[in-house]
């Protein structure tokens, strides 16, 4: 998953009581999030463990009876965010609210387990993203005199039958979990060992999920997984590959593609985006599912992290340049239109000069829409960690990541450009950041258009005329509603 590092703040209500004593009694919860869009949706399931315990959100942290941090561990710089976080926390419990349980969530607690509790001693509890349904249980033990942990991993967990508590959001879109864990064991990456192994929800659960947020007035979905191409459901259980499932798991198998069409025919006003693939598991199929469905969007995130192919071996990515640059040519022949973004990491061990090049000559070829850039960052006990060197310096992978970023701003801009004077059609998310004059949206391909607000509101289709463009953004007026 792409990692924002944004915040969603929430919570819930309460006392020292065991929640078996205070169903009714109006305890307070805050969470906040951070990482990739896994966690913000994780958190939604959260809330909705313990709305059916009693509990209810404040977004003020000094009243909260239980305050989460739900944690990234993609990077060090993430990780030290969250230490930060656990410090105010506890001020505020020492100075203003003695009784506040504090507790890490998610692949920061996957990870470090009971330093958090012995060590570090901020935590009351640590729960892995495996464990949630745990968590009245382990409050009790909390309000027992304990210390509670539990970070065991699953490979059945989906949470698939869950309404989530929809926390921070606009009402408008909405996150839908269709896969949990990683197998692609990416040499740099700590996703499979704090979510554990792959495996895909019953397609059922997701479309019945999507169609209650039809009903709830909602007009976009983001069907999320650490890997959505090989989404494969065929009963439960960890992934395999389709050649050793059984004659009848294939034959009531499903994949990404299937149930990309299956969310698509929910509603024909309901926008249906996906996040992330995996460029050896995109298999042409899906992209023509994208074409046949309107309301598809046409845009695809596909990281590829580095241009030169001995890196990506040092990665483990499983394709070569050659692979990833033929997948380009699909996506563009398929979906003529289609946005395409990308993660990239510089400096990677034993990364030369010619790599980063061979980088820099691939997002030439390419020429991406947007894109989510950072310099490498060691991650303890992964492959990388273990068997490589990380012998660029600060200063090499800092520069090469600035020439990175500039790049993508050109072909960001030029992107941009090619929008003016073209009519688009967006969903109408919200008040303008910049100005209360102005509402945005984004379009099919995931780029953000504002305009003046006049009497338009947020949940309307309009068609925009694009005037002018940023790097970032297009502007424009609305032609049309729809």
């Amino acid at each position: 998953m792409k990692d924002t590092e944004k915040l969603i703040d929430f919570t819930r209500q309460g006392e020292t009581l065991e929640l078996s004593q205070i169903k009714d009694s109006n305890k307070k919860m805050y969470i906040e999030s951070y990482g990739c869009q896994m966690n913000f949706s994780d958190s939604e399931i959260v809330a909705s463990i313990l709305t059916k315990e009693g509990f209810s959100t404040t977004p003020n942290i000094e009243d909260a009876d239980v305050v989460f941090v739900n944690t990234c561990s993609i990077r060090e710089k993430a990780e030290q965010t969250v230490r930060n976080r656990l410090k105010v926390y506890n001020a505020i419990k020492k100075k203003q609210n003695p009784k506040m349980l504090v507790g890490v969530l998610g692949c920061m607690a996957e990870r470090l387990k009971d330093k958090f509790l012995e060590e570090e001693k901020l935590v009351d509890i640590v729960v892995g993203p495996d464990a949630y349904r745990d968590l009245p249980n382990l409050i009790d033990e909390v309000h027992d005199g304990r210390k509670a942990v539990n970070v065991i991993l699953s490979k059945e967990e989906t949470y698939a039958e869950i309404s989530p508590v929809r926390l921070g959001g606009n009402g408008i879109t909405a996150f839908v979990s269709i896969t949990r864990g990683c197998d692609n064991m990416c040499s740099f990456c700590v996703v499979p060992f704090t979510r554990g192994r792959e495996r895909s929800r019953d397609p059922k659960s997701i479309v019945d999920e999507c169609k209650q947020l039809v009903v709830d007035g909602y007009k976009e979905v983001t069907l999320l997984g650490q890997n959505v191409d090989s989404y494969l459901w065929y009963g439960g259980g960890p992934k395999k590959d389709f050649g050793k499932l059984s004659q009848e798991e294939q034959d009531k198998s499903i994949n990404f593609a299937e149930l990309l069409a299956m969310v698509a025919e929910v509603s024909t006003s309901l926008r249906v985006r996906f996040s992330t693939s995996h460029p050896k598991d995109m298999q042409d199929d899906v992209l023509y599912t994208i074409a046949k469905y309107e309301n598809i969007c046409n845009y695809i995130h596909l990281p590829v992290q580095s241009g030169n192919s001995r890196i990506l071996k040092l990665m483990n990515r499983g394709y070569t340049r050659e692979w990833y640059l033929n997948r380009i040519e699909a996506i563009r022949k398929i979906i003529p239109d289609c946005g395409i973004s990308m993660d990239i990491i510089s400096g990677f061990c034993t990364e030369t000069e010619e790599d980063h090049k061979d980088t820099l000559s691939l997002m030439e070829a390419v020429k991406y829409d947007f894109g989510y850039m950072f310099s490498y960052s060691e991650r303890p006990n992964t492959q990388a960690q273990r068997k490589l060197n990380d012998d660029v310096s600060k200063e090499t992978k800092k520069r090469r990541l600035q020439e990175i970023i500039d790049l993508q701003m050109k072909h960001a801009f030029i992107r941009n450009k090619e929008q003016v004077g073209k009519i688009h059609k967006v969903l109408i998310e919200g008040v303008s950041k910049k100005s209360k004059e102005e509402l945005f949206g984004r379009n099919s391909q995931n780029t953000v258009i504002v305009f003046p607000r006049e009497h338009y509101k947020p949940g309307d289709y309009v068609l925009v005329n694009v005037e002018d463009c940023t790097s970032a953004t297009l502007k424009g007026k609305v032609t049309k509603i729809i």
